[in-house]
């Protein structure tokens, strides 16, 4: 009897470390995304702070054309309004504007940070938060602009995996901290 507890207790240890190094490993791959996605968005911020006459390294196609992405209202937040625009269409801001490539960045960097502190159910949230405004961009090149970026899809692209990562790392929180609840139950049955 005692030899079978022993291997139980052996075997749990083991199953232990393994979902821990799992952990770890979801951990660091979501901080390699996160790189991935702060590289991605500072060439998007590049484009964005290139001469609008220049032709930016991404303009691939009539439909795949980043620098008409990157230089129109809805690349900065809160988006041009009309009447920052005069007579001549020149374009005269009169408020604070941000580029969205610009907030890509902080956002991937908080990701980055709570991913290897080891927090991923903020890293969940995030990634939630980031998802849906790539998909509210993405519909806004679809539907609006008519253009694509490159840059934004490979984001797009990005922000989805680590939401996918993130998901996986709870569930595999959860399945723990569930197979730990069940050890300490038993130990207190017997």
């Amino acid at each position: 009897m005692r030899l079978h507890q022993c291997a139980d207790e052996s075997l749990e240890k083991t199953n232990g470390r393994v979902q821990r190094s799992k952990m770890e490993g979801m951990k660091y791959l979501i901080a390699v995304l996160s790189v991935v996605g702060i590289v991605v968005s500072c060439l998007a911020l590049h484009v964005h702070y290139m001469d609008p006459g220049a032709v930016p390294p991404c303009a691939v196609t009539e439909k795949f054309d980043c620098g008409a992405v990157n230089h129109g209202k809805y690349a900065v937040f809160p988006p041009f309004s009309l009447d920052e625009y005069d007579d001549n269409g020149q374009l005269h801001p009169n408020k604070l504007h941000i580029p969205v490539a610009i907030i890509g960045i902080a956002g991937y960097s908080l990701i980055g940070i709570f991913a290897l502190w080891g927090r991923l159910r903020m890293v969940l949230e995030l990634a939630r938060i980031g998802f849906f405004c790539a998909a509210f961009l993405s519909y806004l090149e679809a539907y609006v602009i008519h253009k694509w970026c490159i840059y934004c899809l490979e984001s797009q692209c990005t922000i989805a995996a680590i939401l996918v990562a993130s998901v996986i790392a709870e569930l595999m929180r959860r399945r723990r901290r569930a197979a730990s609840m069940v050890t300490v139950l038993a130990e207190h049955v017997d």
